[in-house]
């Protein structure tokens, strides 16, 4: 009776300006009175925007200035349609009144208003009251202050530099220091326990919305014999609604009017977003109380990352510069720029007919460049940045757990994971719990899981061979236009290109195109596999949320490593290693004869395709996710401009904002990770790739505070532990970083060769040089050739009139020369480099995975005074449950005693009165 005397009293209180009619559904929630009719706004003109919100465009209350609005809904006006569409939007309306006769029902309240610009949206503005608001905060089990934190804080390190840090952290005159309380999840009988001191402001704005919008997932909207359908989720892709979000407190860059509005986006605009605070440290606190706990840790772990960058991009420059004033002085590069080594030196032509012979030192400026980039320092930085990563890795964890600790997030998992609602609405099958042993239903049996699985299994090892299928079309390409570009460039007739010859040479042209294309590829890629990734992940249908995201998140890097780094791996561990020699050359598909590197190795192409790539994504990304939001933001707001009389309320300026991905941070994480990995797999070939991702990390912080500060709606606050399935990924990343760098520099750089030669003067004495010296090492590396031993179809057609007299050219490997009793076959030099090699690659990798183990077990995860404070909060949860739990027994025995008492009294008087009414 209680219930249905709230109901009718909401429909005329909630909603004020309205008129109710019959509704034509009959299929409206259990429980909800038949006489139960939907409430619609009034379609009068005299409707005014004034006397809906009182004028105040920033008010976040209901039209009573009382209660707070905690979600928006909003859909369009079926009655503005064409008659010729009313059956369709009948349906929705239906669905639209279901739904929210559901939400009354669970106890929310709603009031609609009607959009002062557009007449034929409406809005629907949901209150969640107290009791609604601890009873979800305890089945969410939402943490909450217990106790003020009576353990003292641990000094800061930096406190004797306090004077200088203090400019570099928000003010904390705007953004004041949060009390720390101990907190425990929230339960409604021990309500006296926590720390109430107002009920308006107990739960937070992020805590409000995150309760209204596990509601609206798992309130009905239409039910059809057994099947329930649920989740404001499906009935935003129908169309149903057209938003629905959480309300900002007031605009990023004007203070709200609104009593007790704390302006927290405003500060966060000042502070955070904007570009004046780009030296300052991010306001985690301040993030993660406005935006919840996923956004926060995101961008604390994008600003540790950013931080540990500086160490790394620091000896990357240093190793750089070392290389950029070594380059004149390196002595195999003086020979090969020497007219009278390199330039006697004829090299053999690369391909088949068209190319021709060509001198040596026609590469001196690629030379150069290659060793700015190959010397010994490189070495150095590539065991540097091993070691980096798992210092990055191990102090990740330990901030980590900080903020867990901080972020009450600790037992997030083991506590406040629900089921998805996509998930409960398809579970049609019972099993038995194997820890409960109680029934319980799930969506599919064992073999249909597995069927589930193996087909997305099946789909994505497709879409890999596709990727390895167009990696391979590069290639042909690659080879291809080497064909072409070495015929024309090194053409003597060729005027037009003479100021740019010692620039352009056919490997370098060939690789700018072929990364150019690969890069597009790459991007076209990624369109399509985003779509079947997400369909994969629905069609498997993981129970949690974290569950869905870690299995997108596996599948899209998975697709994403191939398809980022398959070129790079092409490039530094293929290219050039299987390439025959002038007589019997190796042909990719029967047809097209491989490529060779440069004399120098294949470091400088490796380098120019990570350069592309890294350079292109981060422009494409920023493009993406910054300048189209803006522009979709202008456009949207020129079109649907109200007259300057109208003022637009809160509801209607966040509307107008653009909405945010269905995954959210996933793609934000993804770039970030992906960028991870040029900076450590191949970082043996590129010292800069760590200064530019800190350069483009340092604008990525703000631009995304900026994006999602002004220019999207509100994220609906979630919680989340930690980075996720990334850090295992990082992890994986990170193992692979150090064979990858140990094989580049075995396989894909000269250094190798370059120290064998060096030191073998005593044992084996490969050059005519007497001591350690790099002299001649140019001539020892080349191979010769008789032209007389070309086969036909390799032949070239043209011969340069410096080459009529003669007869040998020379190519780059280690074999015997002509007329040896064993023709160019591999000499002994060939298999001393390759021992080189193998042993360098098992003795590094040795020594750097020692040292991260040792790095690994001496540095703690958690750190001391973290496990003190989680021992001590869970020690006063503890002995707040045992009270309660004695004041209950003791409350029941002292009910127990009077009913005893009261017994005893009963059966004295019937016995007086011999009466037999006792006997019961």
């Amino acid at each position: 009776m209680f219930l249905l005397l709230r109901h009718i009293v909401s429909l005329f209180l909630i909603i004020p300006k309205t008129r109710i009619f019959s509704s034509s559904s009959s299929s409206l929630p259990a429980g909800v009175p038949p006489d139960y009719r939907v409430v619609e706004l009034s379609s009068a003109p005299c409707f005014s925007p004034q006397a809906d919100f009182n004028g105040k465009h920033d008010s976040l209350f209901f039209n009573d200035g009382v209660r707070r609005i905690d979600f928006v809904l909003v859909y369009e006006d079926e009655d503005k349609k064409d008659f010729d569409k009313r059956h369709t939007f009948q349906r929705k309306k239906r669905r639209r009144e279901y739904l929210e006769a559901s939400l009354m029902k669970m106890g929310m309240a709603l009031e609609a208003t009607r959009s002062v610009v557009d007449d034929k949206l409406i809005f629907v503005k949901v209150h969640m009251p107290w009791d609604v608001l601890c009873t979800y905060a305890e089945v969410l089990h939402i943490k909450l202050p217990i106790q003020p934190n009576d353990l003292a804080s641990r000094p800061s390190p930096w406190r004797f530099f306090s004077c200088v840090t203090k400019h570099f952290y928000p003010s904390e005159d705007k953004i004041g220091t949060e009390a720390d309380f101990y907190t425990a999840p929230f339960e409604k009988d021990r309500l006296e326990y926590f720390y109430v001191k107002d009920q308006d402001n107990f739960f937070t704005p992020s805590m409000r919305s995150r309760m209204a919008y596990y509601i609206l997932n798992r309130a009905p909207y239409e039910i059809r014999g057994n099947i329930k359908k649920f989740g404001i989720t499906k009935l935003l892709d129908s169309g149903v609604y057209k938003a629905a979000y959480p309300l900002h407190d007031c605009r990023f860059n004007v203070r709200s009017t609104e009593l007790g509005s704390p302006n927290e986006r405003l500060l966060l605009y000042e502070e955070w977003a904007h570009p004046k605070s780009f030296y300052k440290m991010q306001p985690l606190d301040l993030i993660r109380k406005y935006y919840g706990e996923k956004i926060g840790i995101y961008f604390a772990w994008l600003g540790f990352y950013t931080l540990m960058l500086a160490l790394a991009a620091a000896v990357g420059l240093g190793c750089f510069i070392y290389g950029y004033h070594t380059q004149e002085t390196s002595t195999w590069s003086k020979e090969v720029c020497d007219p009278n080594i390199g330039g006697a030196i004829v090299m053999c032509p690369q391909c088949d007919l068209e190319c021709t012979y060509w001198r040596l030192n026609s590469t001196c400026e690629s030379s150069k460049k290659l060793c700015i980039f190959d010397n010994f320092g490189t070495l150095v930085f590539a065991v540097f940045m091993s070691v980096w990563v798992t210092l990055f890795l191990e102090f990740w964890k330990r901030y980590q757990a900080e903020l867990e600790y901080e972020w009450d997030t600790v037992e997030f998992l083991e506590q406040e994971e629900q089921p998805r609602p996509e998930y409960e609405a398809k579970c049609s099958h019972e099993r038995i719990n194997p820890i409960t042993r109680a029934k319980e239903k799930v969506p599919y049996t064992a073999c249909g899981r597995c069927i589930r699985l193996s087909l997305g299994i099946g789909t994505v090892l497709f879409w890999i061979l596709l990727i390895l299928a167009s990696v391979v079309a590069i290639i042909v390409y690659r080879l291809a236009v080497f064909f072409a570009f070495s015929a024309k460039l090194r053409a003597q007739d060729l005027k037009e290109l003479e100021p740019f010859r010692e620039y352009v040479t056919p490997q370098m042209a060939t690789t700018v195109s072929a990364s150019i294309i690969s890069f597009v590829v790459i991007m076209i890629l990624n369109i399509l596999y985003e779509r079947v990734a997400i369909w994969i992940t629905d069609f498997e249908l993981p129970r949690t949320k974290t569950e869905y995201e870690n299995s997108l998140t596996l599948k899209m890097f998975l697709f994403q490593f191939v398809n980022y780094y398959s070129s790079c791996f092409y490039i530094a561990f293929a290219k050039g290693k299987v390439v025959g020699y002038p007589k019997e050359p190796v042909y990719l598909l029967g047809k097209y004869r491989n490529e060779e590197c440069d004399p120098g190795g294949c470091l400088m192409e490796l380098t120019t395709q990570l350069t592309v790539i890294m350079g292109g994504k981060a422009i494409w990304n920023n493009i993406q996710e910054v300048l189209l939001p803006w522009v979709k933001n202008l456009i949207f707001r020129h079109c649907t401009q109200a007259g300057s009389e109208k003022v637009i309320p809160r509801w209607e300026q966040d509307y107008q904002l653009q909405p945010i991905g269905k995954l959210g941070l996933f793609y934000e994480y993804l770039e970030m990770v992906i960028q991870f990995g040029f900076v450590t797999l191949f970082v043996a070939s590129f010292p800069l790739a760590p200064v530019l991702a800190l350069v483009n990390n340092l604008f990525e912080i703000r631009v995304d505070a900026w994006k999602i500060t002004t220019q999207f709606r509100r994220m609906v606050p979630e919680k989340a532990q930690d980075i996720g399935a990334w850090q295992p990924i990082l992890q994986g990343v990170a193992i692979l970083a150090v064979a990858t760098n140990a094989m580049i520099i075995a396989f894909s750089s000269d250094m190798i060769p370059r120290l064998v030669y060096y030191w073998s003067f005593s044992v084996f004495p490969y050059g005519d040089h007497a001591e350690s010296t790099m002299s001649g090492y140019i001539n020892n590396t080349l191979s010769i050739f008789n032209i007389d031993d070309f086969s036909n179809f390799s032949r070239p057609h043209n011969t340069p009139y410096w080459f009529k007299n003669s007869s040998t050219c020379r190519y780059r490997d280690f074999r015997n020369p002509p007329g040896h009793h064993k023709e160019y076959q591999y000499n002994m030099q060939y298999w001393h480099v390759i021992a080189a090699k193998m042993a360098f690659i098992i003795v590094v990798e040795h020594i750097v995975y020692f040292t991260k183990f040792v790095l690994s077990y001496i540095i703690p995860d958690v750190p001391v005074h973290v496990r003190e404070q989680i021992k001590r909060e869970r020690y006063l949860t503890q002995v707040i449950i045992h009270e309660a739990n004695l004041k209950l027994v003791t409350k029941r025995n002292a009910v127990g005693g009077v009913n005893v008492a009261l017994k005893h009294s009963i059966e004295v008087f019937c016995r007086k009165n011999r009466g037999g009414c006792c006997s019961g």
